[in-house]
């Protein structure tokens, strides 16, 4: 079995290198609670590349404009359609809600503007691993891009085929989760182990 690799998404709008060391955080995880062999090593591979297509599992985050390029829209969709796994998520420190209304738009151009969902909390994700019977766990980052004040309940997801290939996220997990991994110890529950659900779903469902 080939090692799990986590792959960052570099597009050419916004800011794609968010949260340096959530990755490596992540991967200590799967190390620590799986038996999944796991290269440590963060990929960062552009959209617009041909090597997205080797990636079992990408991630994409930012706090500006997300707006793909004709080659970046193009290769995001084949991805996703051909069984890849995107986790998207909003760094949501932008009060006008710039990446979330971005990305949100960007997706309906891709997919269709429907194409993007609540999933429910009864999803496969929440229990495909440790157990999530309230849904998505809540982070001390979550601030409201869209002015609300509301905390979301809910992930969103475009599904392909009856599986999830775009999982997006405005709780902002790339800061709740980006920390030096040694400083775990120090916590009363790992907020890791969410991330340990989501690799799982991603390369098993």
């Amino acid at each position: 079995m080939k090692p799990f690799f986590f792959t960052r998404i570099q597009y050419t709008s916004g800011d794609w290198e968010t949260d340096q060391r959530m990755p490596s955080n992540l991967m200590h995880s799967l190390v620590e609670y799986t038996t999944l062999p796991v290269d440590q090593k963060e990929k960062v591979v552009q959209l617009s590349s041909p090597d997205l297509f080797k990636s079992p599992f990408c991630y994409l985050s930012g706090h500006k404009l997300v707006e793909f390029s004709a080659q970046e829209r193009d290769h995001f969709k084949r991805y996703v359609q051909n069984g890849g796994f995107v986790f998207v998520d909003d760094c949501n420190h932008d009060v006008d809600g710039l990446f979330a209304k971005s990305f949100e738009q960007e997706m309906a151009r891709t997919f269709g503007p429907k194409a993007l969902q609540k999933i429910p909390n009864s999803h496969p994700i929440y229990t495909c691993f440790f157990k999530f019977p309230e849904g998505p766990p809540t982070t001390s980052f979550e601030l409201n891009g869209w002015g609300d004040d509301l905390v979301h309940d809910y992930l969103k997801a475009i599904m392909i085929n009856g599986r999830i290939g775009v999982l997006y996220s405005n709780k902002d997990y790339g800061c709740e989760w980006d920390y030096d991994f040694r400083n775990k110890r120090f916590l009363a529950e790992d907020n890791t182990k969410f991330g340990v659900n989501i690799v799982t779903y991603a390369l098993t469902a």
